[in-house]
C-alpha cells in the first residue's frame, strides 16, 4: 500500500494536477480506487507491483474506505540494494504484505483529520507516529508527507517519501 523527493515531488505534483485536468473522457480520479488511481500514476509503478505480488489488488479496490499512505517510486529506490527484490519473491509474499498493510489505515482520512490521530492503528496492527512541526509539515514514523488528499472513489491517498517498516513482531 502502500517510500526523496524534490524533483520527484515536482512530478508527483504536475502528475497528480495533470489528472485532474485530464479529458472529461477519462472518469475523475474520485471515481477510480485506490488501485486505478495508483495504476493510473507514473510514480506508483513499484507500489502497484508490489500490491499485485502481495494479492492485496482485491482489498484495495474493495469498498474500503482506506487511507493509503503511498510511497513513491523514489520512496522504494531509497530502501538498500536487493531490499525490493527479494521483497518481491514469493517465499516473501507474509512480509511484503505486513509491510504494505502498515501503510493503510482503516476508514478515509482527510489530511485534516489525520494529523489529529498521533497514533492511528494500521490495517497491519501496529499504530504509526504522526507528527507535524511548527510549519505544517506532517510527518508518519518520519517520512514526509509529500501530497495529501487524492482522492479515490474507496478512500484517500496520502503520498509519502519513504516504504514505512513495521515493528517486528514480539516473540
Amino acid at each position: 500500500m502502500l517510500c526523496v523527493f524534490n524533483r520527484s515531488l515536482l512530478f508527483v505534483v504536475m502528475l497528480f494536477s495533470g489528472m485532474a485536468m485530464a479529458g472529461h473522457h477519462e472518469a475523475s480520479e474520485a471515481e477510480k480506487n485506490l488501485v486505478q488511481v495508483a495504476a493510473n500514476n507514473d510514480d506508483f509503478q513499484t507500489l502497484v507491483m508490489a500490491i499485485k505480488a502481495a494479492d492485496l489488488v482485491g482489498t484495495l479496490e474493495g469498498k474500503g474506505p482506506f487511507t493509503v499512505l503511498a510511497p513513491a517510486d523514489d520512496a522504494f529506490a531509497k530502501l538498500p540494494d536487493g531490499t525490493l527484490a527479494a521483497l518481491l519473491e514469493p517465499e516473501n509474499k507474509e512480509k511484503l504484505q505486513a509491510i504494505l498493510t502498515y501503510h493503510v489505515l482503516p476508514g478515509a482520512i482527510s489530511s485534516e483529520e489525520v494529523v489529529k490521530l498521533k497514533l492511528p492503528e494500521t490495517v497491519q496492527g501496529s499504530t504509526v507516529a504522526i507528527e507535524t512541526d511548527d510549519d505544517g509539515k506532517v510527518t508518519i514514523n518520519g517520512a514526509n508527507v509529500i501530497l495529501a488528499d487524492v482522492p479515490a472513489s474507496n478512500g484517500v491517498i496520502h503520498v509519502i517519501d519513504t516504504v514505512l517498516l513495521p515493528p517486528e513482531p514480539k516473540e
